[in-house]
């Protein structure tokens, strides 16, 4: 028997993995063939709509149903909630219409609306006010710890700089709204095409409410239109679209509008902070003290308390939150929980002290970060990244060398941290007599790329091109797999489909020593051959051929502790940007990223998460927002139009740099989604403040808040 070496392979002999390669599911994407739950029509479909709270607060008082169901067309009527419910954010659900045409469920809404009657309750929405009596009455103490002594620690500074920061709730926008198909095959089964990030975990989440066995809920998502971390569940919509399908006798399709997408699809969370930083004259930080806050909606919490400051560890500090209960949709997972804000609302406070100090901020991070969990790697990016974008040369101090009036411009930088471990999942490899590959995972592909992902870790494994190998996903009739989230996807389906790959090779090699007369562990998979010590001995058609009739399989699981998946990233990025200061507008020149992964599986696929997270972090620091109306407790920019989004003359050039060393490289595999989005905010808004002279203290920094900046008013 050979023996059985699980570790990757060195960076150099690799032939697949760590190289470019194009997606395998490039080309039905690209054509339209790629079939998505929103695309899901099967015969008889009915199309539902949702009627929605138009108030911030309100208890229904007349909801009358009746009318609606002898609407022509309509087959099905689901209420969320009845007479006497109340009602707690704009957006929340009451009812769903499912008819024969979209225009006769638009009809049903209508007349429902027509007979809502709603008791019109008191609300509050201003989760940056935490002044007002309405809001302190709100607030939830979510604690206070410290550390060391703060108040000597500012006595002893050499400066303190003391700042208001905030960060605005954004709501999620998934190209693909949330949503499903649902087919009842028969009284006690149904067929379910849901968008979602959870493939393996939501066939039970319909089956419990549904009154179903689990094995009687097929569930499938072939494809994706974005989760970023709020698809994990069934949702209400999702089951109501199968009580309506039941109800009708017919398939039914709920997606939500766009509208309600941004209103109860979730949000990441808002947060502010009163920071005051103080350091020694030669920049080393040495207190921290800060109270932050922010919303949730409903529930009232805000970012973790134990996490400020982000990513660094000062010696002395004292820290408090509070949490504001808001008539707003909920919060969901949103690329990186907690760190953007967290990373919003402390490197600016850094990178402010250094302004006071007199000092580059860039050596002021690189001062302090041995203080940080590897501050060796940052210190390396931040040198790669310096020379990409040429700090040393452009580099001013705050406002300093720059001209009065027009445009002005300005750098500015931030770093940050993930965990990414792999999930726990399992699959099943099949290889077939005439050396067909294929994987079975009940795993999703969100558009990472896990398809692509699996057939490189497999081809690499067998020797074989990546388009030799058929990656099955997508169903939970396939073994079980665990959700996209907290970018652990790659690990979790990598390690698996790698472990049960080597069992199979194992024995094809023990097949082709035994036919050969050679020694299974000389045996090595390259090229579409197997070789013994490096000469060939017979192509891999031939091997598989040794198996007989029938397809050999095995099944891999993971995490386990091989070396083959790892935990723990770091990254830095640099904002070049040009403010022209009469009309507060910020324009992104060049953004530079340096992140490291451990492992690469497929460059082109890593690089592209970065380029993605890069634009979705200039859309939060300069545009995007959830904007709530004061007065009535809507969210007034509900739609596409006004919920801003950048374009691509918004972007500027974007850099992206893979920290690969040799010892980064052989980690492992390390997660990368989530982390490249963190430290945007903090790095333009650093540049802006480098630009102007100034902190624009909340984000996104809108051309009106860049002018009150200006013009040292109110933001």
């Amino acid at each position: 028997m050979v023996e059985r070496q699980i570790a990757w392979k060195a960076q150099n002999e690799n032939a697949v993995i760590g190289k470019r390669h194009l997606r395998i599911d490039g080309v039905e994407k690209a054509t339209g063939d790629a079939k998505y739950s929103s695309d899901i029509n099967t015969k008889g479909t009915l199309f539902a709509r949702l009627v929605t709270c138009p108030h911030g607060h309100a208890k229904i008082v007349n909801l009358d149903v009746e009318a609606v169901k002898k609407i022509k067309g309509v087959k099905a009527v689901h209420l969320f909630k009845d007479v006497g419910a109340e009602c707690r954010w704009d957006g929340e659900l009451i009812a769903a219409v499912a008819a024969e045409r979209p225009e006769q469920a638009d009809d049903g809404v209508r007349a429902l609306k027509a007979a809502l009657k709603f008791e019109v309750l008191e609300h509050f929405v201003d989760e940056e006010d935490l002044k007002s009596g309405e809001a302190i009455g709100r607030g939830k103490d979510l604690g206070t710890n410290t550390k060391g002594d703060v108040v000597a620690a500012q006595k002893a500074a050499k400066a303190v700089s003391t700042g208001y920061y905030g960060i605005h709730t954004i709501s999620h926008c998934c190209l693909e709204t949330h949503g499903s198909h649902c087919e009842w095959t028969a009284d006690d089964a149904v067929n379910v095409h849901l968008s979602t990030q959870n493939v393996s975990g939501t066939g039970g989440q319909f089956a419990g409410p549904l009154g179903l066995d689990a094995a009687n809920v097929s569930l499938t998502c072939n494809y994706i239109g974005g989760g970023f971390g709020s698809k994990f569940a069934a949702d209400e919509w999702g089951l109501a679209c199968a009580k309506l399908a039941k109800e009708a006798g017919r398939p039914v399709r709920l997606m939500l509008d766009r509208a309600t997408e941004l209103k109860i699809g979730g949000n990441r969370p808002s947060g502010f902070a009163k920071v005051t930083v103080c350091a020694d004259a030669e920049g080393n930080i040495t207190g921290w003290e800060s109270h932050h806050w922010g919303t949730s909606g409903i529930n009232g919490s805000t970012i973790r308390l134990n996490q400020m400051p982000y990513v660094f560890a000062f010696d002395n500090y004292k820290r408090s939150a509070t949490g504001l209960s808001t008539n707003c949709g909920p919060q969901r997972a949103w690329r990186a929980p907690n760190h953007p804000q967290l990373c919003a609302v402390s490197q600016t406070a850094i990178d402010d002290i250094a302004a006071k100090l007199g000092m580059d901020s860039y050596d002021v991070f690189m001062k302090n970060l041995a203080k940080t969990p590897r501050g060796d790697v940052y210190a390396k990016q931040m040198e790669v990244g310096a020379k990409l974008i040429d700090w040393k040369k452009k580099a001013h101090l705050h406002g300093k060398g720059q001209k009065k009036g027009g445009v002005v411009s300005g750098l500015g930088m931030a770093l940050h941290t993930w965990g990414g471990r792999a999930h726990a999942g399992t699959c099943t490899v099949k290889i077939h007599p005439d050396g067909t590959v294929e994987s079975f995972s009940g795993s999703q592909d969100i558009g990472t790329g896990t398809r692509t992902v699996i057939a490189c870790t497999l081809a690499e494994t067998f020797g074989l091109p990546e388009t030799a190998v058929k990656v099955n996903l997508g169903s939970n009739k396939y073994p079980r797999s665990g959700p996209s989230g907290g970018s652990t996807t790659v690990g979790g389906v990598s390690g698996p489909n790698r472990r049960a790959g080597l069992e199979l090779l194992w024995k094809i090699f023990d097949l082709v020593a035994a036919k050969h007369n050679v020694k299974a562990d000389s045996l090595t998979a390259a090229g579409q051959k197997i070789l013994s010590d490096g000469k060939a001995v017979c192509t891999w058609k031939e091997a598989a051929g040794l198996i007989g009739p029938m397809p050999i399989e095995a099944q891999g699981q993971g995490p386990k502790s091989d070396g083959l998946t790892d935990q723990g990233v770091a990254g830095i990025q640099m904002a070049e940007v040009s403010v022209d200061t009469e009309t507060g507008q910020v324009r992104m020149n060049k953004f530079i990223a340096v992140q490291d992964c451990g492992l690469i599986i497929c460059k082109t696929q890593a690089e592209s998460q970065v380029y993605g997270a890069l634009i979705m972090g200039i859309a939060y620091a300069l545009t995007e927002e959830r904007i709530m109306d004061n007065k009535t407790g809507r969210f007034i920019n509900a739609d596409m139009e006004n919920y801003k989004l950048p374009r691509i003359g918004d972007i500027g050039e974007l850099v992206v740099e893979m920290y690969e060393p040799e010892s980064e490289y052989t980690r492992g595999v390390i997660g990368l989604g989530e982390p490249p989005v963190i430290a945007c905010g903090a790095a333009i808004s650093n540049a802006v403040a480098n630009a102007i002279g100034v902190r624009v203290p909340v984000l996104p920094m809108t051309p009106k808040r860049v002018l009150d900046a200006l013009n040292g008013g109110a933001v």
